[in-house]
Formats: structure tokens, C-alpha cells, sequence
């Protein structure tokens, strides 16, 4: 229900792009906002800086003040601030209700959601589903990719379809999307909700009433979703499981889907542009959403196989001197990575991981490296903890790089079938973010002559 928002004073914690595509918004319909930033301003926010004050929104940087929390009618959280900071803490004490960028633009608007979640593989799917429904829909990516849903809220958009990460989801109340997806779940962000129940079910609210949405589409191949899909309310579809009823699978090298039974061919996996078994399931969360929508098995083909890969997700990069090169940067955790490995077989790889550990296990990450690499070669923070657990697993083909640059000459010296950079780690001990360091690995392999 779309609020009057005028002279009510609106509280924006942190300065991020949701944050600020929040504030645009509420400013324009005649809200007081404020925006508190504990970090000092930079260089790079003086343009924005001057965009929003233009707007009559008030600004401090360094400080959370009372001034700007108290009397507000709401907050809106940026994902970035943590449940133990102070500003989250200082703003409960003062009993403001406190909710995501997201919520916001749900409250707003009363087209629908397609919303995306899971450890991995969101991020491909939600911009493959944007894709096929783009053939006939205006449908574009938002949330935690693309761009903040309040920045579309003045267009004339028929489906938002929106990645969810956990933080957002962790201040939603009255969020219902009409389809929700959850790719997979492994254990990640354990340090910001505390503890894995935490995390899990700050995504299960989308999927478990009051704010079920009307179909829940979710792993069939992973136990614990499989488990939770008997609890959900809404409607049930499964991917990468065949079923009696409502399902979408592979078999004999093609993609199926059923729905109340009946069995219609999609696509062959020759067809797809994605490789690796993640993506095809990916390629499946993306059938059922266009099926529910209403678009045909034949544009549906037709999207999948014109389908750009996302950037720094098994994105190829190239082919030099016999040897292929894929940018996974955005393998942020090992069970990304795993993935990532498994979808190569019977091949030599050198395989670039590292970088700031996350201290997850790394069990099942030593086996799938064990099956399907030749060479690791370590970077960053996490090369002891890396090294230390792969030759515990039976692992010695080593090799230890002091930059990503160095690493990849490393590999092009062994003259491997394929060169994948899936970190398994952060990039915050020698980058700014999963992109940039995808963003080097390619130029790096680009400018080899």
C-alpha cells in the first residue's frame, strides 16, 4: 500500500546506492530524509553529495547524531550495516522501525516480484529470467545486481525481477513476491546473522506464510531445500529433480519441464550457453519462472541460447597459446568455487584460488580440487590455511604466487588445458571487490601478445 510520505521524516542508514536511490525517491514524494554514514566522506561522493542536498535531503558523514535518528517515522538499512553496529543498535533504542530498500519499493508498487535467493548461482539466474521474460515483458534486474527496485518506481515495469541477498531479506515484514526462487544453500555470512539458522531463514521468509509467494521454486538436488520444500506454502516446483508433478530436470542431455504431469522439452544442454552442471540448474530456475509467466518453450530456447554469461561467473575470457582462460571471480566461498571446478572433467587445470579467508571448511573443496585439478595455485591472505588443508587431503601440486598477475604467468608456464581463477575467498586483502579482481584477471590475460 503505497504510503503519503509527506513531511514525514525518513531516516536512510548508510550512504549506498540503495540508500541513496531510497532517498531520491522519498524526496521526491515529499518526505523529510536524512542520511547518516559512519564512514568520512571521500572524494568520490562529493557529486552525489550535491545531487541529494539539491534535493533537500540532509547528509552527515562520521557520526550517527541523534539529531538525525530521533522522530523518524521509519529507516531504511542499507545492506552493508551490521546488526551489531552501533548506528543498528542506536536506532532500535530509539524504537524506529527499521526496513530494507527492497520492502520500501514493494510497499510501493503493486506489480509483481520475481525474487531470486541462494548461497550461489542468484546472480546468473536472475539475469537469465530477466532475459527471457524481456522478449515480451518489461522485466528488469534489480535488487542486489542490476539496480535498486526504488530507482524503477516511477517506470513503467510489468516484473520486477530482483536478486535477494540475506541481508536485505533480514528487515523485510511485509515482502510477498508473486514467484520465488531459491537457487542452493551453503554456509556463508555466518559472521553477519550470527549463526547459520540465522541466515537460513532470513531467506525462508520468502517462502513460508504470511509472506509465502503464490509459487516457490526451489532445489531439488539439495537435501536441506528438498527437506524445506515440504513445509512451504505456495505452490511447489522443483528443479534438478524429476517428479510426479510440478518439476523441471535433465534427461538424455536435455532439459524438461512438467507441470500437473505432463512433460515438455525445453532445450538440449548442447544448446546452452552456460556450462557446469550449477548452471544448468540455474538454466532450469529460469524455465519454470518463464513457464509460470506464460512464455513459450520456443522463445524461452530461443533467450537460453542468445544468453550472455555474467560477468566474472565461468565467464570465458579467452583461448592464447592452446590454453583457455575462465574469470570466476565472483566465487567468493569454497562451495562456489566447488561448483565451478566440477564442471570441468578429464582436462588439465590450473586452478588461481585465495585471497581473504573466509574460514569455512574446506573439505569438500580439497576433494572436488583432488578430481578435477592439476595444479592450485595459492594467492593472498589464505594461502597457509589453503596449502595446510590440500596436503592434508593427499593435494601437493602447488604452486604460491605473491600477486594475481604472478599467478597467472605461473599458469601460462605450465601450459595447461584451461586456466580458472575461482578464489574460494574475499578480495578485500588485495582488491576492492570480486570485480575489480576479476576485472585484472582479464586484462592481465588480455594484453598477452
Amino acid at each position: 500500500m503505497i504510503t503519503n510520505w509527506h513531511d514525514k521524516k525518513v531516516l536512510i542508514m548508510g550512504f549506498s546506492l540503495s540508500g541513496k536511490s531510497a532517498a531520491k525517491y522519498l524526496a521526491g514524494k515529499g518526505a523529510e530524509v536524512y542520511i547518516t554514514e559512519g564512514r568520512e566522506e571521500k572524494e568520490e561522493d562529493k557529486q552525489d553529495i550535491k545531487e541529494l542536498k539539491k534535493l533537500g535531503i540532509k547528509i552527515e558523514f562520521g557520526k550517527h547524531s541523534d539529531k538525525f535518528i530521533e522522530n523518524s517515522y521509519v529507516a531504511i538499512i542499507s545492506p552493508s550495516v551490521p546488526l551489531e553496529s552501533e548506528l543498528y543498535k542506536k536506532v532500535k533504542e530509539k524504537n524506529v522501525q527499521i526496513i530494507s530498500e527492497v520492502e520500501l519499493a514493494y510497499k510501493e508498487t503493486g506489480k509483481p516480484f520475481v525474487a531470486i535467493t541462494g548461497t550461489n548461482g542468484k546472480t546468473t539466474t536472475t539475469a537469465l529470467v530477466s532475459h527471457i521474460l524481456s522478449s515480451e515483458y518489461n522485466a528488469p534486474v534489480c535488487g542486489n545486481i542490476g539496480v535498486p527496485p526504488t530507482s524503477l518506481l516511477n517506470s513503467d515495469v510489468d516484473y520486477f525481477v530482483c536478486e535477494l541477498s540475506s541481508f536485505q531479506m533480514e528487515h523485510t515484514n511485509a515482502f510477498r513476491a508473486q514467484i520465488a526462487c531459491w537457487t542452493n544453500f551453503t554456509p556463508d555470512h555466518i559472521t553477519w546473522h550470527g549463526t547459520l539458522e540465522n541466515y537460513f531463514n532470513a531467506k525462508a521468509k520468502l517462502f513460508k506464510n504470511p509472506t509465502a509467494a503464490a509459487f516457490a521454486i526451489l532445489n531439488g538436488a539439495d537435501e536441506k531445500l528438498l527437506e524445506f520444500s515440504k513445509t512451504c506454502a505456495g505452490q511447489i516446483f522443483l528443479f534438478d529433480k524429476e517428479t510426479d508433478d510440478n518439476c523441471c530436470y535433465i534427461k538424455e542431455d536435455s532439459i524438461y519441464f512438467k507441470r500437473k504431469g505432463k512433460e515438455e522439452f525445453i532445450i538440449k544442454l548442447s544448446d546452452c550457453p552456460l556450462i557446469g552442471h550449477h548452471n544448468y540448474q540455474n538454466i532450469m530456475c529460469g524455465v519454470i519462472i518463464a513457464k509460470l509467466i506464460g512464455i513459450t518453450n520456443e522463445h524461452i530456447k530461443e533467450r537460453i541460447i542468445n544468453f550472455v554469461v555474467p560477468e566474472h561467473r565461468l565467464e570465458k575470457v579467452r583461448e592464447y597459446n592452446g590454453i583457455t582462460f575462465y574469470n570466476d571471480s565472483k566465487a567468493t566461498n569454497p562451495e562456489a568455487s566447488i561448483v565451478a571446478i566440477n564442471s570441468f572433467n578429464n582436462c588439465d587445470v590450473a586452478l588461481i584460488a585465495g585471497g581473504r579467508d573466509k574460514l569455512t571448511t574446506l573439505d569438500e573443496f580439497c576433494e572436488s580440487v583432488k578430481n578435477h585439478i592439476k595444479t592450485v595455485i595459492l594467492i593472498g591472505e589464505a594461502t597457509e590455511r589453503f596449502e595446510e588443508n590440500l596436503k592434508s587431503s593427499g593435494f601437493n601440486n602447488i604452486i604460491k604466487a605473491d600477486s594475481l598477475e604472478s599467478a597467472i604467468d605461473k599458469a601460462i608456464e605450465l601450459k595447461p588445458d584451461n586456466v580458472l581463477l575461482s578464489p574460494a575467498c574475499a578480495s578485500f586483502d588485495m582488491f576492492k571487490g570480486y570485480e575489480e579482481r576479476g576485472t585484472v584477471f582479464k586484462e592481465y590475460v588480455l594484453s598477452k601478445k
